[in-house]
Formats: structure tokens, sequence, C-alpha cells
């Protein structure tokens, strides 16, 4: 073994860590976790990431001086730079974390470079590299991560575009016709964002809980989710639903379908990407339910016909070591490129 690079994947309640040899081999094929701490604040939460390093050197067998970099992935919001936004965040919820240099202080704890990407950027740069191999730097990518909210990534020649300001890729917060897609008399999602009528308002966990379930609950008020103590209790119940044919639940998921397609559509007028990459808990679900839902995404990105004879639509693959995978990927190219 050469040299190797080690990917931290930064979570609200587990850090996930892998590691990604010189000639692209990664040496874990399953989580290794332990407590992220992150609800403890910045002090406790890079001690626990440098534990995680430290655990996940000792699980491989490698030594601390093959490292040559560390990738590191968190929720957002952050700057290119691994800044926690100033507002805080729902992970990074104590005060402490608000402008917090996160990247800055593990590279100082562990004495290497250490690269830093959000999650939905990681996952999507990992998905990207899977589905194009060797020619991962000819090609350019767009993916939509749905969760709790809506994360993404765009890949141009293999690497993450970040923007100015780190906040290039946030396809949740891209607006979207609600044209045909809210029904006549549906509010216009808000977004907590501040935003109304983006993607992740229609497209992601919370768009379930405060606004499609509010209003689909008025159109079924039979419906056993109307018994439900809270919108939050019920949004997590509607996946099953849909697992089960439940017509209301369907027509939820439905919207989120068309809103996401006309998300690809927009990226297709704009990047003209040669990949759409679609994961979360919105297609980790049953094969008939992740099949209705990508045909209905597919059905509703509007390619021209030279797009749609050239782009693929595919799920993001083993999502949940996504993150740390593409954290490494990240650190690997750093490392390639000093090495040049």
């Amino acid at each position: 073994m050469d040299w190797v690079v080690v990917g931290l994947d930064n979570g609200g309640t587990a850090n996930n860590a892998t590691v990604l040899t010189a000639d692209g081999r990664f040496l874990v094929d399953r989580l290794v976790e332990l407590p992220s701490m992150v609800r403890e604040g910045p002090v406790v939460a890079v001690d626990a990431l440098a534990e995680a390093y430290i655990n996940i050197l000792a699980v491989t067998g490698v030594a601390p001086e093959a490292v040559r970099a560390v990738g590191l992935d968190t929720p957002g919001p952050a700057g290119a730079t691994g800044i926690i936004s100033a507002k805080g965040s729902t992970n990074f919820a104590h005060p402490d974390w608000r402008g917090f240099d996160i990247r800055g202080a593990l590279e100082d704890r562990l004495g290497i470079p250490v690269v830093y990407n959000n999650d939905g950027n990681a996952a999507a740069l990992y998905a990207h590299h899977v589905h194009f191999g060797a020619e991962a730097d000819r090609w350019s990518s767009v993916s939509a991560i749905v969760g709790t909210g809506l994360g993404g990534g765009v890949v141009e020649s293999g690497e993450v575009v970040r923007g100015a300001a780190g906040m290039a890729g946030e396809l949740g917060h891209v607006h979207i016709p609600t044209h045909d897609l809210l029904e006549p008399d549906q509010p216009v999602p808000e977004c907590n964002c501040g935003f109304a009528g983006d993607a992740e308002s229609v497209a992601s966990l919370t768009g379930i809980e405060k606004n499609l379930l509010p209003y689909w609950l008025t159109r079924y008020p039979d419906h056993e989710l109307n018994a439900v103590p809270t919108m939050r209790d019920g949004a997590k119940l509607v996946r099953s639903y849909a697992e089960r044919g439940d017509e209301m639940a369907l027509r939820i998921f439905g919207q989120q379908a068309r809103a996401l397609g006309r998300l690809f559509t927009i990226a297709a007028n704009f990047t003209d990407p040669a990949a759409y990459f679609l994961g979360g808990g919105v297609v980790e679900t049953t094969p008939e339910l992740r099949a209705w839902f990508l045909a209905e995404v597919r059905e509703n990105t509007l390619l021209r016909a030279e797009q749609a004879a050239t782009a693929t639509l595919a799920l993001v693959p083993e999502l949940d070591m996504a993150g740390a995978r593409g954290a490494a990927i990240a650190a690997r190219t750093l490392v390639g490129a000093t090495l040049r």
C-alpha cells in the first residue's frame, strides 16, 4: 500500500468513516460509525470526529503515517471552506456552532490536510464516480438527495461545482414552476428557508409535513392519518401508506416526483448534464414504489431529443455510505493534484 485518504461523514447522530487507497479501493464495505456528539457543541464534536478517524485506521489496520489527507462532509448550510452558517442549522443547533470553522478545527486537531464538502455534494461526487468510473472527469451530473430537506450537488468534469460562496448545488432552493403541479385550491408551498414554491417545499419530508399532508388531509377527511397526533408523525408514515397503494399517499408522492422532474428539467437547460441521480428516503422503498416513482420523475423531466439520447437517470448507490466515500474521493483528488 502506497498512501491512503480517510473520508468522514458527519451527521446529526453519527460519524461514518472510510479509507480509500491511492489506486481507488475502499478498504471497508460497510458503515463504521461512532456517535457524532454535534449537539454538545464544536469542541466535543471535533473530538468525536478525531475519534472516528483513529477508529477507522484501527479497523482497517492502516498506519497514521500512510494518511495524506482527510475528506470531511457535514450537513449545511456551510461555506465552501467548512464554516458553519452564522444563522446555525438543524444539525448544528448549539450556539457555538455559528460561524465555526469545522474544517480548520479538524485539520488543526489531526495535523493533516482536510478538504470539505457539504453532504449533498459528497454524495453527488460518489454517485458520479461510481457511474462513470475511469471516465468520470469527462462528464457532468446533477444529483438530488431527498430527505428531511432536499440536498444535491452539481459535478462538472468530475469535480464538485462549489460556487463563490460555496452554495452552488443547493437544488432544494431552486424555484420550480407550480402550474399544473398543485391542485387549483392548493396553497403555494413554503420552505423553511423563507422561499415559496422552491423544490424543497414539495420534495422533502419537511415539505410533506408543512405543505402537502395538511392540504391532502382536507381532501381525504376520513383518512387514518387524520388521527395521528402531529403532522410530523403523519409525514413519516406517508411512505409506508404509499407502499401499500394508498391513494392519498400516492398523490403526495406524485407531486414530489413531478417537482423533481421540473427541477431536473431546469438542470437540463442550465447545465445539460450526462446523468441525473436521485437518492434519499423517497427511493429507499419497495421495488414497486421505487420503479413507479422513478418513472414519474422521468416522465416529468422534459429533455430535448438530443439530450434524451445521451443522458441517464439513475439512483445514488449505497446512499448510507455515499457521503464518506464522496468525501474520500475529494481528498484523493486533492492529494493527486499536489503530486502532479
